[in-house]
């Protein structure tokens, strides 16, 4: 250590030495404070703030900070050294600010300024505020320990040269069964998404590795704060892939202090909405509606069922069936309860399509029914004899329940099932759209309807229906909303749930090169932004890869490039590692070849790795196998709710969003992985979810979308 370093370092042990003891004096002081229970408000709003407190400084008391800035503001005399951790700190005695939480509007200059002898500025509630930046240092500290001191800019220098050397040493880490926050390390670009306007639907496309998912839960917290008068935690949503991906990314908010943010599926959330009068079909089996006739390749184009029941187009449709159903949903005829008293069909049109007309289907109905029956009471109390009054009463109600069989009250599901159905459809409904559709689609629909079980597609289409026949009360609103891989969402999708959120408030991300459910989701973002109006929507690009290593991006580039026109490539950052490792083998010695990989990755610095199956059968019986041998793994399926690190054995599929340090790839031949787009992108996938290692099984012929030249290749059956 040189003696420049020798210094900073000394100067920040100091530093850290006394915000702790300040930190430790302030939280032993409030949790020696008793909890008041009590009715007084003056007393509960107190009590209020102590407890914030506590959760501040809990959160503060082993890393209280991890970034020093000094800032001289224009007009001042001196530079001031800011301090940038995950909770602000105030010095109780002077009032000075010990630390500032990172979401503040001055931290922001952390993240965004990049160096040079420039004025830099950042925006706070008092406007621009500019001056110059003398130095930026990150610190790492842990459980109150200063274990590294690292200046990225220096002014007396004017130097950035190791300007990537902290970001490199938090990137070399090995991962557990969590994703982490990156509040240290937020570069300039993700900085800017994170701090965006609430009001906005952001449409964010990132590359593999690039930190998209972190970015929009860091967003969460920055929202909380900047905007905490106007939004609540609890009517925030975070919609994934599925339930294992929520189990992974669950310690991220709680590192940055924030809690009670709703966490979901799409399917989850729907199926919820509709009090689970359906349920979803077998995946499995669902996909056998995906697959042109005789090919086993999934159809992308529009009429695949997922593409053609997430359409805008369908959704219109349904609009359509849906006017058309409120025009004549009233009985077409006059409602006589008794010989020579008659409500005329005309009172009950007035009031079904003027007095309610701004209620929603199920309670106009609800509402004109009840106003039927208080009719009858009113012709009732005018007959004064009670044996006649109750005979006639008993015939009325008679009457009016078959009145009613033509008036049924439909659920979002048996409406829906009309629409497909070739008997009992009503007249009213259209049919110009549907018989668009493949007649294959049709029957599979029909015939899992029939079981009260619909698929992914039917999904978006029924809660919207459902919310034509109920609407939305405020509770059910969203404040915003984060959808996660939404390249697999479909518009129809997103419509909905902007039916649901307030003020477009969205941060929609994913990777179009990761649309591995193409034939359900989107080709392009424009689907997307094309729901809002220009002024309401923003979009952003994530080009870097802070994931892998340069080997495996630039391998995982050349797949993708076999496999997919105009391909999104991810730039990495510069860390290099081992060239990725081709094993050629033959079928009778593939398992072998596996289980010596498995040895040599554990006997490194790999804690988690994952090996990867061309299908969840494959995975099942490899997971079989090294079970056998004594080899210790975690089964991931479709079904799978916690991710526990350490081997995984998983299909390809379900690897998206998770990263390890190894990852195995098995059977990466010709036969699994042909020059197609869903083979390419799904390999893709599979080859960006590593972080240092990076190993292909090939018992057979090598896959066309693999390139020889990025690649080294061992023909023994030992990887070592």
């Amino acid at each position: 250590m040189d003696t420049k370093t020798q210094s900073a370092y000394q100067e920040e042990l100091q530093r850290l030495e006394q915000t702790s003891a300040e930190i430790d004096k302030q939280l032993t002081r409030l949790r020696g404070t008793p909890v008041y229970y009590g009715p007084d408000l003056t007393e509960q709003a107190l009590e209020a703030v102590r407890e914030q407190g506590r959760h501040n400084l809990s959160k503060a008391v082993d890393e209280p900070y991890f970034g020093r800035l000094d800032f001289q503001e224009s007009g001042t005399a001196n530079a001031a050294a800011l301090y940038i951790g995950k909770a602000g700190v105030e010095d109780e005695r002077t009032g000075h600010l010990l630390v500032i939480d990172w979401r503040a509007p001055v931290a922001s200059l952390f993240y965004s300024f990049t160096g040079g002898l420039d004025a830099a500025s950042y925006d706070s509630p008092d406007g621009l505020i500019d001056g110059l930046v003398y130095l930026k240092r990150n610190l790492v500290v842990r459980k109150q320990i200063l274990q590294r001191v690292v200046d990225t800019y220096d002014r007396n220098e004017d130097s950035l040269a190791v300007g990537d050397e902290f970001l490199l040493y938090r990137l070399g880490e090995n991962k557990d069964n969590k994703l982490r926050d990156i509040v240290s390390t937020i570069q300039a670009e993700q900085d800017q998404i994170i701090r965006a306007a609430k009001n906005t639907a952001l449409i964010i496309q990132g590359v593999a590795g690039s930190g998209k998912t972190t970015v929009a839960l860091h967003r969460l917290a920055f929202l909380l704060y900047q905007y905490r008068e106007q939004i609540r935690a609890e009517r925030m949503v975070i919609f994934a892939p599925n339930s294992m991906f929520l189990d992974y990314i669950s310690g991220v908010l709680p590192e940055l202090g924030v809690g009670n943010i709703q966490q979901s599926t799409f399917t989850d959330w729907v199926l919820d909405m509709l009090e689970h009068e359906v349920k979803l079909a077998d995946p499995a089996l669902a996909l056998q509606t995906w697959f042109a006739i005789g090919s086993k390749r999934p159809i992308i184009d529009d009429n695949a069922p997922g593409r053609f029941k997430g359409s805008i187009a369908f959704q219109q449709y349904l609009d359509d069936c849906l006017q058309r159903f409120e025009a004549s949903y009233v009985p077409s005829a006059d409602f006589i309860p008794w010989e020579g008293v008659k409500l005329p069909l005309a009172t009950m049109q007035e009031w079904f399509f003027v007095e309610n007309k701004h209620y929603p289907l199920a309670k106009r109905r609800e509402r004109v029914i009840a106003r039927i029956k208080r009719w009858m009471e009113i012709q009732l109390d005018k007959i004064w004899e009670q044996s006649k009054k109750k005979e006639l009463k008993k015939k009325a109600a008679q009457r009016l329940r078959t009145y009613l069989t033509s008036w049924p009250a439909y659920s979002a599901f048996t409406f829906y099932k009309l629409l497909f159905a070739e008997k009992d459809r009503p007249a009213s409904l259209p049919t110009e759209l549907l018989v668009q559709m493949p007649d294959s689609i049709v029957a599979a629909s029909v015939k899992l309807f029939k079981k009260k079980e619909v698929q992914l597609e039917d999904l978006a289409p029924l809660l919207y229906i459902h919310t034509r026949f109920h609407g939305i009360s405020s509770d059910l609103k969203f404040d915003h909303v984060v959808i996660d891989e939404a390249q697999d969402f479909s518009p129809f999708q997103v419509a909905v749930l902007d039916d649901y959120t307030r003020n477009h408030s969205f941060t929609i991300l994913g990777d179009l090169s990761q649309g591995i459910h193409a034939y359900q989701g989107i080709m392009d973002w424009k689907e997307f932004s094309s729901l809002f109006q220009s002024e309401e929507s923003g979009y952003f690009e994530l080009e870097r890869s802070y994931r892998s290593t340069m080997e495996i991006i630039q391998f995982a580039n050349q797949v993708l490039t076999r496999g997919v026109d105009n391909p999104l490539l991810a730039v990495p950052v510069f860390r290099s590692g081992n060239k990725v490792r081709v094993l050629q083998t033959d079928a009778k010695n593939r398992l072998s070849v596996l289980k010596k990989a498995i040895t040599t990755l554990q006997q490194g610095s790999s804690s988690t790795i994952a090996v990867v199956a061309r299908t969840e059968k494959q995975a099942q019986e490899l997971h079989d196998v090294l079970t056998e041998d004594g080899i210790s793994t975690n089964l991931i399926t479709s079904k799978q709710r916690v991710y526990r690190g350490g081997i995984s054995v998983l299909p390809v599929y379900l690897t998206k969003g998770l990263e390890f340090d190894a990852v195995l790839l098995m059977d990466v031949t010709s036969q699994h992985y042909e020059a197609t787009l869903i083979d390419a992108k799904l390999l893709y996938v599979g080859c960006t979810r590593a972080l240092h290692e990076l190993w292909l099984i090939v018992p057979g012929e090598l896959s066309p979308l693999v390139n020889t030249q990025d690649a080294e290749f061992v023909t023994t059956e030992s990887p070592s």
